[in-house]
């Protein structure tokens, strides 16, 4: 790297995003623990015949609250303190972690409390998402905000990493409420980081209100932009038709027989090429001149890897395969978050984020509900193999339906949009 080349994490120079950025990076992988825990759980609570319409409903106990709270969610975010936002939802996710551990503790004997807590912590995530996010741009320059997105993927696929794999190790020596306990904990550095947060801009351009009108505004938004819409369907149909995740306890215990360690690495697997990809994505993104047909090409990737991982029966294969989805997705996730973030104006971007929630999440949440449906009739190994293949048809599909997203390329934003979109604040 040349002496004059930015740094490939200039970003974390500013303060307020380090803050965040740490934070983050520990409740995050108390949160992907817990998730492993918690489908570990509701497996070892339910019959074996039972198994993957249990995990299925998983899904979609996660589903409906961000299906029903997102769109107020983020336009609450842009009416509202961001911060004070975030401080509130974490507060509650932290309690619902320690319920969670309480009642394991008590000994429970059926996953419906653990289905109803996921929901409280799905809701409060509804509101929380769409603020962090939306905090995010007013805490870094904008020239430096590509560089914070590929950071946030770094942390996010770290603590992806690290959570599962810690909580396979957790799980197998002192138990599933540890977890949770320690889950409980993480939430309290995010709330520490937002009270030490000093000289936070004001709000870039108009601020909205709480209203119907608002949500329409933000809906007219989001469908009226071609390359938004299409980057938000494509997330949507891929991750239905290729969550595997839900149903990897059935392979860990069935198929492979490697119990919770394995389990836990296996969890992990998508994250380890995720943050190996991570790292060249954070120094390439600016590079990367033909992102919609990067972005397209990353996610049949995806689904190639998916088929793969159904049809193999052996260990490193499988962990190989789900760390090729993991890498294939965060050039995705990337390349489509600094599309929409900078093609957002700021009063408009919790509503945007509010939206895309509903795509992100109920993709793969609906996702696991479809695989643990087909799991159930034709078995896990058929799920996840006509999933990869319905990834690439839908892929294709949208591809073929929306030529901007084809044609859009690195300077579309800088060349187009310049005088529409409002300078962050600094």
């Amino acid at each position: 790297m040349s002496a004059n080349a930015p740094s490939p994490f200039i970003a974390l120079q500013h303060r307020n995003f380090r803050l965040l950025w740490t934070g983050q990076l520990i409740s995050f992988s108390g949160s992907s623990m817990q998730t492993a825990a918690i489908l570990w759980q509701v497996a070892l609570l339910v019959q074996p015949e039972r198994r993957p319409m249990a995990l299925g409903m998983v899904g979609l106990v996660r589903l409906l609250p961000i299906v029903f709270f997102a769109m107020a969610g983020g336009t609450i975010a842009d009416a509202s303190d961001r911060r004070r936002v975030m401080f509130y939802t974490q507060a509650t996710m932290c309690a619902t972690a320690g319920a969670l551990a309480l009642l394991t503790h008590a000994g429970m004997a059926h996953p419906w409390p653990i289905y109803a807590l996921a929901a409280v912590g799905a809701a409060a995530s509804a509101f929380d998402n769409p603020a962090r996010q939306s905090l995010m741009p007013m805490l870094v320059p904008r020239e430096h905000l590509p560089n914070a997105i590929s950071l946030n993927a770094i942390m996010f696929q770290v603590a992806s990493v690290a959570g599962p794999t810690a909580g396979g190790f957790i799980i197998a020596l002192v138990g599933v409420k540890w977890v949770y306990a320690v889950n409980a904990v993480t939430f309290l550095c995010v709330i520490v980081a937002l009270v030490m947060m000093r000289d936070v801009p004001e709000r870039a351009g108009e601020t909205s209100d709480v209203s119907v009108r608002a949500m329409r505004e933000g809906l007219g938004f989001v469908f009226s932009s071609p390359i938004i819409r299409s980057t938000m369907l494509l997330d949507f149909f891929a991750t239905f038709f290729s969550s595997a995740t839900a149903l990897l306890p059935i392979f860990a215990q069935d198929v492979l027989g490697v119990g919770a360690r394995g389990y836990g690495w296996l969890y992990a697997a998508p994250s380890v090429g995720a943050v190996l990809t991570s790292l060249v994505m954070v120094r390439s993104i600016e590079k990367i001149e033909r992102r919609g047909v990067v972005l397209i090409w990353a996610v049949c990737v995806y689904g190639l890897a998916t088929i793969m991982f159904g049809l193999s029966r052996s260990f490193w294969l499988t962990f190989f395969c789900l760390a090729a989805t993991g890498a294939a997705d965060t050039v995705s996730m990337v390349l489509r978050n600094v599309i929409r973030q900078l093609g957002t104006p700021d009063h408009l971007r919790g509503r945007m984020v509010g939206i895309n929630m509903v795509f992100v999440q109920g993709g793969p949440q609906l996702g696991e509900l479809e695989a643990g449906t087909v799991g159930q009739l034709f078995g896990p190994r058929a799920s996840v193999v006509t999933g990869g293949v319905g990834c690439l048809i839908a892929t294709a599909w949208i591809a073929a339906r929306t030529p901007a997203l084809r044609r859009y390329r690195r300077t579309f934003i800088d060349a187009g949009e310049r005088g529409r979109l409002p300078s962050v604040v600094r």
